[in-house]
């Protein structure tokens, strides 16, 4: 595949996933080992210029109910199967990604308007968390238990054995399209589950490309199926459908918990929004965390759960850090993607829209806009805001945009104070050396991950990571995840019939 201006061309590889429509190609869905193509489709447009790049099918209610039907009729082939033999057929899907590692880039860069770096980066995570997955799951153990410690269970011992949920709906967000997809579906398959996929619809082609190469590997009929279409055709029948067995969801937290009312009796797993706080203190290193706040807010554009998008630092080593924070700023240029920049557009115009109300209403609560607070259609300017007052809003909402918000404190515990009245729950990080501090920290923050002395990385999830609060339900990692999809069954053997 080979990027033009506006379009992407396929190669042969590809041919059977989409038609050509005005010679730019309709995606199709993947359902009960077919490809197929709806009624309707709308455009895929790249968030560079806002040219379409393709068509994604809108899949209907009765779509959804082939791709259920296909899913629970294909768990009998995925639970019997060999774990060994899960491997081979992930690992068959590995080489052919491998192979067409151009065709992946480019879509991630063009569909998803990530600089070439980061669609690179996004690759080869992926590919590391696919074979880290495979190496893990064969460490999924069961468990002796001896009853002889127990009155009511001596002369019996128990296994205690993992099998596979079912049916899991995995549904991914839109700012990693092929790496966030791609850690639900392996750890499922791998684990024996059969699986509908949902990728964003901003950016679903990077996914659309990985189900080939699944297919292609021999995953048997119905054991993966991929949709695409409006949420509210497909999304909703799909959580609501009691054949679903688990729901793993990455997005926003609005989205989270309308998913968490509707499931009914399901395992959800919940990935949802963050607002990650760096906390500086006066002993901190101020070059490396002026460095790593800087990289925390502005990598992909600020479009990272894990984003840095508070910056408490104590009044006291505020001036020279700021002055720090400007000095790195400026390495990240942002613009066109496929020119030679760290920073791309957001992923539409409404998402920079959003950014920009931020900025202003902070400004015209009294922050200082020290760089950038422009955006030009879908890019936002790489933005510092010093003296933000804790009555604007991009003090305590998502910002999901590339902006340092520096807010100045006066002790540690101003900083805890701000946190505990967070709605969110995912990540911080706090930057000193003194010991004390950091255990303070860390006992007194109701997060699920806190660093030290660096900004937070969820990186390719060999550490776990996930939300509380409104930030999520569940832990994500490879080993976590492999159990995550897994549910546990007893079996009590009497010794003493």
């Amino acid at each position: 595949m080979q990027i033009t201006r506006d379009r992407l061309e396929l190669d042969e590889f590809f041919a059977d996933i989409y038609e050509l429509k005005d010679g730019i190609p309709s995606f199709k869905c993947f359902v009960d080992g077919e490809w197929i193509a709806t009624k309707d489709v709308r455009e895929i447009k790249s968030p560079i210029n806002n040219s379409i790049i393709g068509y994604m099918q809108l899949c209907k209610k009765d779509d959804v109910d082939k791709a259920i039907r296909a899913a629970v009729d294909a768990k009998p082939k995925m639970r019997n199967m060999a774990g060994i033999d899960r491997i081979e057929l992930l690992q068959e899907a590995k080489e052919l990604m491998l192979k067409h590692k151009d065709s992946f880039v480019n879509a991630i860069m063009l569909d998803a308007g990530k600089p070439r770096r980061d669609a690179e980066s996004e690759f080869n995570a992926s590919l590391e968390r696919l074979e880290l997955t495979m190496q893990e799951a064969s460490k999924i153990f069961g468990e002796y238990i001896p009853g002889d410690w127990n009155k009511d269970t001596k002369g019996k011992f128990a296994l205690v054995i993992r099998e596979p949920r079912g049916v899991i709906a995995c549904i991914s967000p839109f700012n990693y399209p092929l790496f966030i997809g791609l850690a639900k579906i392996v750890p499922a398959l791998l684990a024996g589950n059969t699986v509908i996929a949902k990728p964003a619809s901003a950016d679903p082609i990077p996914l659309i490309l990985f189900a080939k190469t699944l297919e292609e590997a021999g995953l048997p009929k119905g054991a993966f199926n991929l949709i695409t279409g409006d949420a509210g055709d497909i999304s909703d029948p799909l959580i609501r459908d009691e054949r679903i067995a688990m729901i793993n969801f990455t997005g926003s937290t609005i989205v989270g918990r309308e998913i968490a009312d509707k499931a009914g009796m399901k395992h959800l797993h919940l990935e949802l929004g963050g607002k990650g706080m760096a906390i500086v203190l006066d002993d901190a290193d101020l070059d490396l965390a002026a460095r790593a706040c800087v990289e925390g807010a502005f990598k992909n554009a600020g479009q990272r759960c894990d984003a840095i998008s508070a910056i408490l630092v104590i009044d006291k080593v505020a001036d020279k850090f700021v002055e720090k924070v400007l000095r790195y700023a400026e390495e990240w240029k942002y613009g066109d993607p496929r020119e030679d920049v760290k920073i791309g557009p957001l992923i539409d115009e409404r998402a920079a829209r959003f950014v920009e109300e931020l900025v202003t209403d902070a400004i015209e609560k009294g922050a200082k806009l020290l760089k950038g607070g422009r955006r030009d259609k879908n890019y936002f300017e790489p933005t510092v805001l010093d003296h933000v007052p804790l009555n604007a809003r991009i003090a305590w909402e998502e910002t999901f945009g590339p902006v340092a918000t520096i807010i100045r404190i006066s002790k540690i515990e101003d900083a805890l104070d701000i946190g505990h009245k967070s709605n969110y729950g995912l990540d911080s990080c706090i930057f000193t050396n003194n010991f004390y501090k950091i255990w303070n920290v860390v006992k007194e923050l109701n997060v699920g991950e806190i660093t030290i002395n660096d900004l937070p990385k969820h990186g390719v999830g060999y550490f776990p990571f996930g939300g509380v609060k409104y930030s999520g339900l569940g832990r994500e990692g490879i080993g976590y995840s492999l159990k995550e999809m897994t549910t546990l069954k007893t079996i009590v053997f009497n010794l003493k019939p």
